[in-house]
C-alpha cells in the first residue's frame, strides 16, 4: 500500500470512518475530507453528516477539510438524473458522480491539499497486473506504469464494484480501498470497537438526494416541464390505460400502473416523444441483445474484439453469461445466452471476468416498440 499522505472521503457513516481508522492504525499519515454536495436537499453529506465526520476526525486525530462541490453536483447530476427520467431513461447517477465527483473533484482537491491519493469505503478491491503496463497520462510515454485492476468486493452482498466500473487507470492508480477484503459486519464490529461516532449510514447506491417521496414526485415538484398524463399501450398500440407521466416509471416496473387486466403486465418501455407508457407479458420485458454506447474500458482498451463475459445490467443483478462484441469506437453489442429481464435504456451495464471489472457502459433503447 503506498505511504504518501492520503485524503480519506468521509460521509461521516461507518464504511468510511472504519477506512479512515484503518489507515490511521496502520501508520499512514491521513486526513479526512468530504464533499458538501447538496446542501438544499440531499440525505448524503447533509450538514449533519459533516459535523459527524468532523467529530470522527477528532476522535482520530486527523485533519477535516470540507469541499463545496455543489454547483458541479448540481450541474453534472441532478440535471443528468432529470435528462434521463424526462427521456424516458433510468439513470445510474451514483456510477457518474463516483467518476466525476468523487475520483474527480475530490480527488483534485486532495491532490491540491498534499495527498498522492483518495481513499474510500467502498467495497471492492484493487489489483496491480504486473504483466502488463500502460502510460500514465500526466507523464511520458516511457514511463510505464502497471495496469490496475479493478474486483469485487470480498463480501458479495455489499460490492460495490457495479458503480466503479467507469473509473478510469489514473483515477484507480490514485485509489485505495481499505474495507474491499472485509465484510459489511466486521466493519461494523470494528466501529464499535474503535468507539467512532459514525453514524448507521443508508446504503451507497441509494438515490442520495432524491427523499421518501421517489424519483417520480421528487422530480414533479421540481420541474415544470415534467410531463403530465398520457397513454399506457400494449405491444399492438391498443390504448389500455393512463399514466401520471412517464417519470414516474421504470422498465420492469410491475406495481403501480393502474390497469385491469387480469393480466400481470410490465412497463417494456417508455416513448418521450410521444408520451406513452408501453406495456407487455414477461416473456416482452425480456431482451436476448442490447447496444452500448460510451463504453468506459478499466485497463483502457477492450481485451478482444469479441469475448465472453458475464455481464451486470443494474446494481441487484446476477451477472449473466453473454457474447460481447465491440463494433466501433466505444459502442458494444451484448448477445445474452439467455433472455434477461428489465433491460432498461439509460442504466449502466457492466462486463466481469470473474471478479474483474472489464468495462461499462450505457444501455441503448430498443428499436421502436409499437
Amino acid at each position: 500500500m503506498q505511504r504518501g499522505k492520503i485524503a480519506v472521503a468521509m460521509s461521516g457513516g461507518v464504511d468510511s470512518s472504519v477506512a479512515a481508522w484503518l489507515l490511521k492504525e496502520q501508520g499512514h499519515d491521513i486526513f479526512g475530507l468530504t464533499a458538501l454536495m447538496n446542501p438544499a436537499f440531499s440525505r448524503c453529506c447533509s450538514d449533519a453528516d459533516i459535523r459527524t465526520a468532523q467529530v470522527v476526525c477528532l476522535q482520530l486525530g486527523i485533519q477535516h477539510h470540507v469541499v463545496d462541490v455543489s454547483q458541479i453536483f448540481h450541474r453534472e447530476i441532478i440535471e443528468y438524473f432529470f435528462t434521463e427520467y424526462l427521456g424516458g431513461r433510468t439513470p445510474s447517477p451514483c456510477a457518474v458522480c463516483n467518476r466525476l465527483i468523487k475520483f474527480g473533484v475530490l480527488l483534485d482537491e486532495a491532490q491540491r491539499l498534499g495527498a498522492t491519493c483518495v481513499a474510500t469505503g467502498h467495497y471492492v478491491r484493487l489489483e496491480t497486473d504486473a504483466e502488463n503496463c500502460r502510460s500514465p497520462g500526466s507523464q511520458t510515454i516511457g514511463d510505464l506504469m502497471p495496469v490496475r485492476r479493478l474486483l469485487r468486493g470480498r463480501d458479495k452482498e455489499k460490492d460495490q464494484s457495479y458503480f466503479l466500473a467507469l473509473l478510469t487507470q489514473d483515477q484507480l492508480g490514485a485509489a485505495l480501498f481499505p474495507l474491499g477484503e472485509m465484510m459489511k459486519s466486521e466493519v461494523v464490529a470494528l466501529a464499535r470497537r474503535a468507539g467512532l461516532s459514525a453514524r448507521a449510514s443508508k446504503e451507497s447506491q441509494e438515490l442520495c438526494f432524491v427523499d421518501d417521496l421517489g424519483p417520480g414526485e421528487w422530480i414533479t415538484v421540481r420541474r415544470l416541464d415534467a410531463p403530465g398524463p398520457g397513454g399506457i399501450v400494449n405491444t399492438h398500440g391498443v390504448r389500455i390505460g393512463t399514466h401520471r407521466g412517464i417519470h414516474h416509471y421504470t422498465v420492469g416496473q410491475r406495481h403501480g400502473l393502474g390497469l385491469a387486466t387480469g393480466n400481470r403486465l410490465y412497463v417494456i418501455g417508455l416513448d418521450a416523444a410521444r408520451n406513452l407508457v408501453i406495456v407487455g407479458d414477461r416473456d416482452e420485458a425480456c431482451r436476448s441483445e442490447m447496444e452500448l454506447e460510451r463504453v468506459n474500458w478499466i485497463a483502457g482498451f477492450a481485451s478482444a474484439k469479441e469475448f465472453r463475459a458475464a455481464v451486470q445490467i443494474r446494481y441487484r443483478h446476477a451477472a449473466a453469461a453473454a457474447w460481447v462484441r465491440v463494433l466501433d469506437g466505444d459502442y458494444v453489442k451484448v448477445d445474452f445466452d439467455e433472455p434477461q429481464f428489465a433491460v432498461a435504456p439509460g442504466q449502466l451495464a457492466v462486463f466481469y471476468e470473474g471478479d474483474a471489472v472489464l468495462g461499462g457502459g450505457w444501455i441503448r433503447g430498443p428499436r421502436r416498440l409499437v
